[in-house]
């Protein structure tokens, strides 16, 4: 971790132990998103903008837009290093980066979308904290390319149903980023995430999902590329490009 006060990167290690991996010993794609989304979460804390200093101001970070590309995946009883630093810091937004390394090598890049929201008016607003001599870095990114914005006009096929429970929910009081993916990725057939065939995964989060919201998740299928789409009442609050090897 850099040693100013307010640092400007940060690095957190982890051990991959079994509750994090799949039946194969390689880690879930839910869990090495939420290992972003934890050292994110600390970095924010020891540059003076993290949980409870949003909280005093009514405000949360949320999740917008996230791009990962997968070179390997990290597999039980590793040892990784998350590094994560901020690209643009600007009134109610931000883009981070992060590239995850073990021994030497890097494993996977991510890019995200951060959106400053008012907790009480579920609304967008800027960030009330000063990040006055906090530096970014605008010409590094981690991704060979960058978040888009997916097609929500492209058409899908219906192929779950699925009621929020109490274990969806985290501490905003709405659905988990990780969640989404984990519904999607539950649909497919167990061989093509086992066997380790998915390049990049791009994320959208469109609307919160909050206890007791009935979904629709839908998907459409190519060669290269699978697409998913989760919405309630006819409204998309999710959508996610999964591209293949």
């Amino acid at each position: 971790m850099a040693t100013q006060e307010r640092p400007s990167t940060y690095e957190k290690d982890w051990e991959v132990n079994f509750t994090h991996c799949y039946a194969n010993g390689l880690i879930k794609f839910s869990e090495i998103s939420n290992m972003l989304q934890i050292t994110a979460g600390e970095h924010a804390i020891a540059a003076g903008f993290g949980f409870f200093e949003m909280a005093n101001n009514n405000q949360a970070w949320v999740l917008s837009r996230i791009r990962m590309e997968v070179e390997e995946l990290p597999k039980w009883l590793d040892h990784i290093t998350i590094k994560t630093w901020i690209q643009e810091f600007q009134g109610a937004r931000s883009i981070r980066n992060f590239e995850v390394w073990r021994k030497g090598k890097r494993y996977l890049t991510a890019t995200t979308y951060w959106a400053v929201i008012n907790t009480l008016k579920r609304t967008s607003e800027d960030l009330a904290i000063p990040t006055v001599g906090f530096e970014t870095y605008p010409l590094q990114i981690a991704t060979s390319k960058p978040f888009s914005r997916l097609d929500i006009q492209r058409d899908t096929a219906v192929v779950k149903n699925h009621q929020v429970v109490l274990s969806d929910l985290d501490i905003v009081k709405h659905v988990n980023n990780v969640k989404y993916m984990e519904w999607c990725l539950d649909t497919l057939k167990p061989e093509l995430v086992l066997e380790n065939n998915i390049r990049a995964l791009e994320m959208n989060y469109l609307r919160e999902l909050r206890y007791d919201d009935w979904v629709e998740i839908s998907s459409s299928h190519t060669d290269n590329e699978i697409f998913f789409k989760i919405k309630k009442d006819e409204k998309i609050s999710f959508l996610m490009q999964i591209e293949l090897k």
